[in-house]
């Protein structure tokens, strides 16, 4: 009752509140209603308002409000406390690859980059809709009271959120690309009647999303709710984790513009836990990390990729080399390329089949010790060296050079869009042109559709890697998948400059 009072309700209702006045007591009713309906209106909007208004905590960076403000609003659309009635939803969103983003542009850019993307995210809803700030690079969504909001709706909505995001950015002169990926609750589906329930229902659908990052998109089930009562990762569980053969290489293609046929895998960890199901990386990468337990990971990365090559050899798939990332802690290690030349020896593998990946900002923070001596140790013993997210951490020519690098993995930052943007196909072509003249190779990361498949290799890029050719799988699919993709070509269109 107070709400109607307090709302624009009162506005039908007030003639009819003073002719009834009027006609029972006369012109003392209809002055006292005149002085009174005031004061109720006012003390009752009064109250209403401090039970509902939300938080007024903002983010300093995007003017966003934060989390309690929406709790408080999913709570009211949960209870039904809102002035109209409907269904409501959260949605959560998390910008991909954010840190590398900040890394590679500052802080003042990254900076700029969040504050725009709230302002897109609150063009792309309604007035009744509100947008909160849920920490760096992620957001909150409260859906206000709709009629309509089934799970094709909210699947809509989402995909209309990503377009928001995914339009370009101008940054100081420089067009960039950012991708999100999206969980998302509908108020039916909440475990509990309360906002604090479906954020945390949204939240599972976000991490379940991060799994198949970028651009995806996952509506939350109860079988991610037991994944999150889980708990944190813990060393101790990590630790276990390694001694069962739980983190394991999951191989993702790479194929040739030129040609179509695959020319080799990249080998990408993930751990397949027995009761969380599959753990992304970016939760696990860093505990490892932490736990100084990156070598150890690294080894069985690496026996691990040898024995796949083995096994692709023995089923007779022509799989000519696999890539395998090698971490700082990992090249620091003195006696790296003797492990590395016994474990080629111990199953009888040409070194020039191994691809050492190593990150740009290594290289291109690495002063001449032993990170140096060990790659270059590698590249004299026949394996290749590919320098990873090329254009992010400003490596020089020079220090190309003295790492022994063959290859240039161009960074997904400078794929994302490639066919529609002059200004990426610029920025390629920039650095395809260099590693022409200086001999090298190029791989293209994060390749996710025909477009900038058939536009990279119009380009000149000489393979491509990402989620238009495959995502990453485990060893007992790639077999089959090797076959039925070359089985394909037989019929697929070429895509490199020699198709004519």
């Amino acid at each position: 009752m107070r709400r109607a009072l307090a709302g624009p309700q009162i506005a039908a209702i007030l003639p009819a509140i003073c002719l009834t006045g009027f006609w029972i007591a006369g012109e003392a009713a209809l002055v006292l209603g005149a002085l009174l309906l005031p004061v109720l209106y006012i003390l009752a909007g009064a109250e209403v308002s401090q039970r509902a208004a939300p938080s007024t905590a903002r983010d300093a960076v995007t003017g966003l409000p934060l989390r309690d403000s929406l709790e408080l609003v999913l709570d009211h659309a949960l209870r039904g406390q809102e002035p109209v009635s409907g269904k409501t939803a959260c949605f959560m969103l998390r910008l991909d690859e954010f840190p590398a983003f900040r890394d590679r542009h500052g802080p003042s850019a990254a900076d700029d980059a969040q504050h725009r993307i709230a302002d897109r995210l609150r063009g792309a809803l309604r007035d009744g809709d509100l947008v909160c700030k849920m920490g760096e690079a992620s957001y909150g969504i409260a859906i206000g009271p709709v009629t309509l909001l089934d799970l094709e709706a909210a699947i809509q909505l989402a995909s209309r959120l990503q377009s928001a995001v995914e339009d370009p950015l101008s940054l100081d002169a420089t067009t960039v690309y950012l991708s999100c990926s999206i969980g998302f609750c509908l108020g039916t589906r909440s475990p509990l009647p309360t906002g604090a329930s479906l954020i945390s229902a949204a939240q599972a659908a976000l991490a379940e999303a991060a799994r198949f990052a970028p651009s995806a998109i996952r509506s939350f089930s109860t079988e991610m709710q037991r994944h999150r009562q889980g708990g944190a990762l813990s060393t101790d569980e990590l630790t276990r984790a390694l001694d069962n053969n739980q983190i394991l290489p999951f191989f993702q293609p790479q194929v040739s513009t030129d040609t179509g046929l695959v020319t080799g895998f990249e080998a990408l960890a993930r751990w397949c836990h027995p009761e969380r199901g599959m753990i992304p990386p970016g939760d696990f990468l860093p505990l490892v990390q932490q736990a100084g337990l990156m070598e150890r990971l690294g080894d069985k990365m690496l026996v691990q990729s040898l024995i796949a090559l083995r096994r692709w050899d023995e089923a007779g798939v022509t799989v000519p080399q696999i890539g395998v990332n090698f971490a700082t802690d990992e090249l620091l290690n003195p006696q790296l390329v003797e492990k590395v030349r016994w474990q080629l020896d111990r199953y009888g593998l040409d070194p020039s089949r191994l691809t050492v990946e190593v990150l740009e900002t290594v290289v291109a923070s690495s002063p001449d010790d032993v990170i140096t001596r060990n790659i270059n140790g590698l590249a004299r013993m026949g394996c290749r060296i590919d320098l990873d997210d090329f254009g992010t951490g400003h490596a020089s020519i020079s220090s190309i050079r003295r790492f022994s690098v063959e290859r240039l993995k161009i960074d997904r930052s400078f794929v994302m869009k490639v066919d529609r943007d002059i200004e990426q196909q610029r920025m390629v072509a920039a650095i395809l042109t260099m590693a022409e003249r200086l001999g090298l190779t190029t791989l293209a990361e994060g390749v996710e559709t025909p477009g900038e498949h058939a536009m990279l290799a119009q380009l000149g890029c000489d393979h491509v890697q990402g989620f238009e050719i495959a995502r990453p799988m485990p060893f007992e699919q790639t077999l089959e998948w090797v076959r039925a993709y070359h089985d394909g070509l037989i019929e697929a269109p070429k895509f490199g400059r020699r198709s004519g």
